[in-house]
């Protein structure tokens, strides 16, 4: 199986891998057929996706996928975020082994999902907004 020199790339040293604690939006999404499971954190500030990191367990292309995903989001708002599709995802990366295209699929459910959850916890007055500092009186 080939893979381009950029699925190699973000495989071998992934970009915004990790937890984030303080996450807007958190989008967790598997495939029950490879195993392979995706999350992604978001935090929006003002509509924007001012950070993103991602948690990924599976193969490379999975990673690899995961890694574009986040570099491509990080600094768009929801909405351009929304528009995000696996074949963009893909594209970017130099194409992937057509075994491998789930994988691409699966980061851009993750990313739908975190958005979604931010979203939802809007509705509900829960998602943690960049907020003013708070003045204390004395």
């Amino acid at each position: 199986m080939e893979y381009t020199e950029q699925v190699m790339d973000h495989f071998m040293n992934p970009r915004n891998m990790g937890d984030m604690e303080d996450a807007s939006g958190v989008g967790t999404v598997g495939n029950a057929k490879c195993g392979d499971i995706m999350r992604i954190y978001i935090k929006v500030e003002n509509d924007v996706i001012t950070d993103v990191k991602f948690k990924t367990f599976g193969c490379g292309a999975a990673i690899a996928t995961s890694s574009k995903a986040t570099e491509i989001v990080k600094g768009m708002t929801l909405e351009q975020a929304e528009q995000v599709t696996n074949k963009m995802v893909m594209e970017a990366l130099g194409g992937l082994p057509p075994v491998k295209v789930h994988c691409s699929v699966l980061a851009e459910e993750a990313l739908h999902a975190a958005i979604q959850d931010y979203r939802a916890k809007l509705e509900k007055g829960e998602a943690p907004e960049a907020e003013e500092e708070e003045v204390r009186y004395v």
